[in-house]
């Protein structure tokens, strides 16, 4: 039996999705999609190209700092660069993410502070920002509810009378929880302005998608009366132009869509995972010859626009990013000791009020026992 991605007939020669730039840095032209990217001009490329760079050193900079015990886990997304940023750069700011861990791109184009990015998995928070602030929910670790929260928002924004729409982010295994379907059946029945995004990246933690799924995962959507594109997910251009026409489709009343951006995960599923152990090497190197980064790269320099004063400039702001990071972990003030009795419920609580003082309680027994008392 083949592994995902060395089939013949797998994602690597699949011909079946919407695609606006080939591997090599072709541009493919489409009557469809590229009036949604009429206002992406050399500067805008540019942009994005830089966002991508910027995200996987932020990437590489988190996973580095796991490893040297500064952090306690870290979900990379190596791989997947184009189909955050494209998707996440699509996105009005009034527009609410769900997302799953692995979503930092995405958080990246919200504007999420990067000390923030990296709370939860230092320990140092229960989450990392103000969902109200960025308009992004914190990263849901249970897989695939976040599908229902998106589905709940975006039920209410309607009832509201507004235009907004709601995103959840979540990976091919989640496809196969009943959250996900119950959410698509809301959405369908109440057309919700919800945007279903899936980025398969062909394995869910150490079990390939083909175990799970024995045709398109788009193919699912329709069956709940959902319409659904399937995007070339290494491919930056596509995923925007994709986003932007399904984003439309849902502010003008059109009801959710379903999006699978077929993709790669590089890396391990978090850093507490080996994927040496189940993946064959083999395909590893297929899909870094499909590598989202480097096809931009390609483009641009096709087109006369990736000279040596942007790629210094591209990686300083990489270089900077990630020392941000850094310093904002490594520095990362330690919570107080009754921090943890706070924002558990909106209004107080008196099973948590009682909680609390007995842990005050237990905490000054240890003054008391310093003092001989």
């Amino acid at each position: 039996m083949s592994l995902p991605g060395t089939d013949p007939t797998g994602p690597l020669n699949d011909e079946s999705y919407i695609q606006l730039l080939a591997p090599d840095g072709t541009r493919i032209t489409s009557a469809e999609f590229d009036p949604w990217l009429e206002d992406i001009d050399g500067d805008r490329l540019a942009g994005l190209y830089e966002d991508m760079v910027v995200v996987r050193r932020l990437d590489q900079e988190a996973t580095a700092l796991q490893r040297q015990g500064e952090l306690a886990l870290w979900p990379p997304l190596l791989g997947q660069e184009a189909a955050q940023i494209g998707s996440g750069r699509a996105l009005r700011k009034d527009d609410f993410v769900f997302s799953s861990y692995r979503e930092n791109g995405v958080a990246y184009c919200r504007g999420v502070d990067l000390t923030d990015m990296i709370r939860v998995w230092r320990g140092n928070r229960p989450s990392g920002w103000d969902p109200y602030e960025i308009n992004m929910a914190t990263p849901q670790v249970i897989i695939g509810a976040q599908t229902l929260h998106a589905t709940g928002y975006a039920m209410a924004a309607k009832f509201d009378g507004d235009d907004a729409v709601a995103v959840a982010y979540f990976g091919d295994g989640a496809t196969s929880q009943g959250d996900v379907n119950e959410a698509m059946v809301f959405a369908a029945s109440f057309q919700a302005p919800v945007l279903f995004f899936c980025q398969n990246n062909q394995w869910a933690i150490s079990e390939p998608v083909g175990l799970q799924a024995q045709g398109k995962l788009s193919d699912r959507a329709p069956g709940f009366g959902i319409p659904s594109y399937r995007v070339d997910g290494n491919d930056v251009l596509a995923c925007l132009a994709v986003t932007r026409k399904a984003l439309d489709h849902a502010r003008i009343g059109g009801g959710p869509s379903f999006i699978e951006a077929v993709t790669y995960r590089m890396g391990p599923h978090t850093t507490a995972d080996d994927p040496t152990r189940y993946r064959d090497a083999n395909e590893l190197e297929d899909w870094k010859r499909r590598d989202p980064i480097d096809r931009l790269a390609a483009l641009l320099s096709a087109e006369g626009l990736l000279d040596e004063a942007l790629r210094q400039r591209v990686q300083q702001a990489a270089d900077d990013a990630a020392a941000e990071m850094r310093a904002g972990c490594i520095n990362m003030a330690e919570p107080g000791d009754l921090e943890l009795f706070e924002n558990v419920y909106t209004a107080p609580h008196p099973v948590l009020a009682r909680q609390r003082q007995h842990y005050e309680r237990y905490l000054d027994s240890f003054e008391a026992a310093e003092w001989g008392h």
